[in-house]
Formats: C-alpha cells, sequence, structure tokens
C-alpha cells in the first residue's frame, strides 16, 4: 500500500537518516518514540508538507515522492485537529467536497453520514471554538475521511484529549481500521500502539530502531531504549559465566549479581530483562524452590497506575511491581530489608 525507501531528511539541528518502512493495506502502524525523535516529520513528508532531502514514498506502487499534497491520496489530522474557525461542523466537513465540486445532493449525503459515523451530527451547526477536545478531534476525522484517502495520518491525535475520553476516539480508530481504513499513527504512548497498533516501528535519534508487532517489540526489545521505553525498567546487560545443566545459565550483571536464567542461545554476552510483575516480594526468605533468590532494601516506592513500584538495591536495582493491597498488608517502607525472588523462565534473554 505504502512504502517509504531509505528517506532522508535534514534540518540545520536535526535529521532522519535511512528511514524504511511499508505499510500495507488495512494495516494500522504506529511511528513511537519520545518528543523530539521525528515521528511528525515523517508522517508530514509522507503528506507533502516537508520535502526530503533523499529517498522516496510509494503509495500503491506509485511514485508520489514529488506530488503536491492535494495529489497525493493521504489525510492527515493533527495533534490539534486544525478546524477552520470561521466555519460551522458542517462546512469543515464538507470542505473538501465543496473543492472538488460535488454535486450538493452528494456532499449532504456524504456530510451527514460521517457525522454520524463520527457521532457528531448534533454538532453540525456548531462551531469549532464551542466544542470539547474530542469533539474537534472527530469532527477533524470525519473531515479528513470526507476526501477518501487511501491513507490516514494520525499526529498524536489523543495528547490533546481528556483522559476520560481517549477509550471513546481508540474504538472509533479500531473501528475505522477494523472496516479496511489503512492507517499510520504517530504518538509517544506506548499504551496507544499495545491498544491499536498491527505494527510499529520505534525511532531514537531521527532513526528506526526496531519494528515488529507490539507484543514482540515489547517484550523482545533489541536494546535498552525500547526496553525503558516499553516500560520495562529491569533491563541489564550481562555475561554469560557457563553452563549448570540444559539450557539453565548463569548470568552476571556488572560483576556484582549472578542470577540463573533460561536460554538456548550459545551467546557469551547480551541483555536479560525482567518484567516488574514476575518479581515476588517478600519479608522472609523464600522457602519455596525458585533458583533465584536475593535479599535486598528497598530504596524508594514510587506510586504507579496500577499499584506501586519498590526499587530494591540487591547489588543492582531491581523494580518490583506490587498491589496498594501488598504494599499495605506487608507494611512495606524505604530502607526496609526484603527478598526477592524469581524463576529462570521469566527472564528474558537478547544476546549482543
Amino acid at each position: 500500500m505504502i512504502k517509504i525507501d531509505n528517506l532522508n531528511i535534514e534540518f540545520d539541528s536535526f535529521s532522519l537518516k535511512n528511514i524504511s518502512i511499508t505499510v500495507d493495506k488495512g494495516e494500522y502502524f504506529m511511528l513511537l518514540g519520545a518528543s523530539g525523535a521525528g515521528k511528525s516529520v515523517i508522517l508530514e513528508c509522507i503528506a507533502g508538507l516537508i520535502k526530503q532531502k533523499s529517498g522516496r514514498i510509494f503509495l500503491k506502487d506509485k511514485d508520489i515522492s514529488n506530488l503536491p499534497i492535494g495529489k497525493r491520496k493521504v489525510g492527515i489530522v493533527f495533534q490539534d485537529a486544525a478546524l477552520f474557525p470561521h466555519f460551522t461542523v458542517r462546512e469543515n466537513i464538507a470542505f473538501s467536497l465543496k473543492n472538488k465540486k460535488v454535486k450538493k445532493i452528494e456532499i449532504e449525503k456524504t456530510v451527514n453520514s460521517l457525522a454520524s459515523e463520527m457521532d457528531v451530527e448534533h454538532l453540525l451547526d456548531r462551531y469549532p471554538e464551542t466544542l470539547s477536545g474530542g469533539e474537534k478531534q472527530r469532527v477533524a476525522l470525519a473531515r479528513t475521511l470526507a476526501a477518501e484517502p487511501d491513507v490516514l495520518l494520525l499526529d498524536e491525535p489523543l495528547s490533546a484529549i481528556d483522559i476520560g475520553l481517549r477509550a471513546e476516539i481508540r474504538t472509533l480508530l479500531r473501528r475505522l481500521n477494523q472496516k479496511g481504513q489503512t492507517i499510520i499513527h504517530v504518538t509517544h504512548d506506548y499504551e496507544e500502539a499495545i491498544s491499536l497498533a498491527s505494527q510499529i516501528a520505534i525511532i531514537h535519534n531521527g532513526e528506526i530502531v526496531q519494528t515488529g508487532t507490539p507484543q514482540y517489540v515489547f517484550t523482545h526489545p533489541k536494546n535498552k531504549f525500547v526496553a525503558h521505553f516499553g516500560g520495562i525498567k529491569n533491563f541489564y546487560k550481562a555475561k554469560i559465566r557457563h553452563k549448570d545443566n540444559g539450557q539453565v545459565v548463569n548470568a552476571v550483571i556488572n560483576d556484582k549479581i549472578s542470577f540463573k536464567i533460561l536460554t538456548g542461545q550459545q551467546a557469551d554476552t547480551g541483555y536479560v530483562l525482567i518484567g516488574q510483575k514476575n518479581i515476588f516480594i517478600s519479608n522472609d526468605r523464600p522457602d519455596s524452590e525458585t533458583l533465584n533468590k536475593f535479599q535486598g532494601s528497598i530504596k524508594e516506592i514510587i506510586p504507579a497506575k496500577f499499584g506501586y513500584e519498590l526499587v530494591i538495591d540487591c547489588g543492582i536495582s531491581f523494580y518490583v511491581a506490587v498491589t496498594a493491597e501488598t504494599l499495605q498488608e506487608h507494611n512495606y517502607k524505604e530502607e526496609q530489608q526484603v527478598w526477592i525472588s524469581f524463576n529462570p523462565s521469566v527472564v528474558k534473554f537478547i544476546a549482543g
């Protein structure tokens, strides 16, 4: 459907280097990265708002690299919706159709259909200044879809919307994609990617560092940046010392601590990662047969989305997720001595 081949863009203080992605028809593709990584620049280059230094963009096997924005059959929705303030909602949605000299009866039919799909029928005679953030984004989507784009480009569409309304817009976007709309969506929120995307590309310092499904990328990160971006904090450089039996080996971290992992790979060095929820914490030494047990002290207790995150110093810092009930029941405090434990099977190893 759309292919970006070796795209390079340069500004005075920033550049995008060798960007190559392929988005299939009907796919929901997300570009993820921190602020300033270059995500929106890629979107604007696809739309024709920014000119690349080199590289090509293909849409349906047609080279659109040098076409003006009006000839590209793509539609872009910006973070702030960018509605025409002096137009009503009805006039905003109808804008591209009027420019194409579409018959009045067809314009009315399309506007009413899209207004119904976006749930803004009751707003058709209102002006943008009277709308909420979520309503503005629905209208912006309707206006863009009226032009029947082959690819819908979304630049941080949920960031300006109240948290309580984001689930509604996600549902709307998911429904659009399920109907066959190809979408490329820029965001810095990995939770959006997990809930919406079929494929993602992680961008860091102007380069794509990893692509794949959200599930694969966030459980098999290629490097520390991707791991941290996906919310994984227990990510360590490791040396593999020797085999104990079968596929169980010792991973040595910073020459300070060693624990057992399960891997069939023969590499001598790499990275290990452990999900915060896969580490158990207790006041007393675990009497189970868990192979990895360490005593340490709680250095920090941090409120988190679904409870708390405890930072525990066992020679290296481990991040452990606990519920509010667990914290209260065991009366965990900073500087308290505790035990942590985890099985070799929950540790993922990346050779490198």
